[in-house]
């Protein structure tokens, strides 16, 4: 596996590529005028509590005010769990927060459309290698470090640098067996931790000076919040390229080019403190051509705008996003097999599995996915299918949980979004069809202009009417309709004259009374 990240910095945006054996895998954008929101933590004030919606919002000083719903909010009688983000015990909000008052709470998701922020009361501060959770006093270990002995030694570094002592030994010495689940309540009263995958195998040392500087963080938060008044920030997460280096960056990662000359040198002084094994490995891009045309990434993010995307075989998939959920339609085209119909579905449908988790991470999906593989009669094809999905989703950094293959080929899959899909970032509604995809036909919108010139002449006196539309719509006013225009100039005993206005979209007129 060559896997290389790509970062493009301009005063405008920040755009980070993830190719793996030259294909594109993933697009992260952040630009200057809307960065995004996500690990910040702000002093707010609770601005409404709605019981029935069991939710408050929340002014943060944004433009719309935030969404804190109760299962995000501690409450000293509820037992959190991290990994599975669910409490056993939750309790009324009104009984929790009351309006007015100030409130301590952290952006989970950006605002997306036109919802506000997520947001959450259990706070979280990451680095390189754990999470730092002040309400949480336990110890979290990533589920993608499976050797139990990697997992023992992590949770021995957190306890004994907590505890005071450099380090445990590796033997099990019986005071350490007999007090641990003692030991542990008492030292993570100040808080909890979390190892990261990238924790695995890291040495002792470099996890500790993890711990150091998390500590520290949370102590000027704390000083920040005591100094200043809602609704204020108190701590910011890093901006996209620290961000990458800090959560994409692992073993599998053979370079990483950047080409900002200063970004680069930032980037290099980050690594000396948190990865300075990685600094042989990132690499200051001075190439002729632009450092996204480097395996046609840039090619390759337009065409992640398309609904249609095409698979090897000749089949393909129809992606549509729409506020509820996003579907995706699997359909064999022009692919015919060689043998019969059930190997040339089978085909399709384990190529689409494929090119689907590659697209989630692409284009940055989210929420619910309904995925609708063709039909299937053989029920271990359907199995193969399923086995094939989660295989591939497994490389997400995203939590992506799925369903099982219905009677009707379809599967729910769910995936955890933080920030805006890369369709919501690049593109807006579009004016013409106002985000239905379609626009009237020339035909409906003469026959619309002609029962809106009868109501006119009803209510007001007029001489003569001019009809101001598009190009097209004159066009067939003027020639396919000319006989209905007689008939209504006659019926309303007034000329009708039409004037073309080539800035009008095809649903877009006018009637003026002259």
């Amino acid at each position: 596996m060559s896997e290389e990240i790509l970062i493009n910095v301009t005063p405008q945006e920040t755009r980070v590529a993830v190719v793996d054996n030259g294909v594109l895998q993933e697009v992260h954008i952040e630009r200057t005028q809307k960065l995004g929101l996500v690990g910040n933590i702000f002093k707010g004030r609770v601005s409404r509590v709605l019981p029935g919606m069991q939710a408050a919002f929340i002014d943060i000083g944004l433009e719309r005010t935030g969404f804190l719903h109760s299962s995000d909010i501690v409450a000293n009688n509820s037992e959190y769990d991290p990994e599975t983000k669910e409490a056993e015990q939750i309790q009324p909000i009104e009984s929790v927060i009351n309006e007015g008052e100030d409130i301590l709470v952290q952006v989970i998701k950006d605002p997306i459309g036109s919802k506000g922020a997520r947001l959450t009361t259990r706070l979280s501060i990451p680095s390189r290698y754990i999470v730092f959770m002040p309400d949480y006093p336990s110890i979290g270990i990533s589920q993608r470090i499976e050797d139990e002995e990697e997992r023992e030694r992590l949770r021995n570094v957190i306890l004994g640098y907590l505890s005071g002592v450099e380090k445990l030994a590796a033997s099990n010495e019986d005071n350490i067996i007999l007090d641990s689940a003692l030991r542990e309540s008492e030292i993570l009263k100040k808080g909890g931790f979390i190892l990261r995958t990238a924790a695995e195998h890291v040495p002792d040392e470099d996890i500790c000076k993890d711990i150091e500087f998390l500590r520290k963080i949370w102590e000027s938060i704390m000083v920040r919040v005591k100094n200043t008044f809602p609704p204020s920030i108190v701590y910011e997460d890093l901006p996209l390229v620290m961000r990458t280096m800090r959560d994409l960056v692992h073993s599998e990662v053979e370079k990483v080019r950047i080409d900002s000359k200063e970004t680069y040198q930032r980037v290099m002084e980050f690594s000396k403190h948190f990865i300075p094994e990685f600094l042989s490995r990132i690499e200051y891009y001075t190439g002729d051509h632009p450092i996204l045309d480097l395996y046609s990434v840039e090619d390759e993010i337009q065409r992640s705008l398309n609904r249609k995307v095409p698979l090897k075989s000749g089949g393909h998939l129809i992606i549509d996003q729409t506020e509820a959920m996003t579907t995706i339609d699997v359909n064999t085209g022009a692919f015919v097999g060689h043998r019969n119909q059930e190997e040339t579905i089978y085909k399709t449908n384990l190529e689409a599995a494929h090119t689907i988790a590659r697209q989630l991470r692409l284009r940055n999906l989210g929420g619910i996915i309904i995925i609708d593989f063709i039909d299937m009669k053989d029920s271990e094809h359907g199995r193969q299918v399923l086995r094939s999905i989660e295989k591939n989703v497994e490389k997400d950094h995203s939590k992506t949980s799925l369903s099982e293959l219905t009677s009707l080929g379809l599967v729910q899959l769910t995936r955890k979004r933080t920030r805006e899909s890369l369709e919501h970032i690049l593109c807006e509604t579009c004016p013409t069809c106002d985000g239905r995809a379609t626009i009237k036909t020339a035909e409906t919108i003469c026959y619309e202009i002609f029962r809106e010139i009868l109501r006119e002449v009803r209510q007001f006196d007029a001489n003569k009417l001019l009809v101001v539309a598009s190009q097209r719509v004159v066009d067939m006013l003027l020639d396919d309709e000319s006989t209905s225009v007689a008939e209504l100039e006659a019926f309303i005993g007034r000329p009708i004259n039409f004037q073309v206005e080539t800035f009008y979209t095809q649903e877009q007129y006018d009637i003026v009374l002259l």
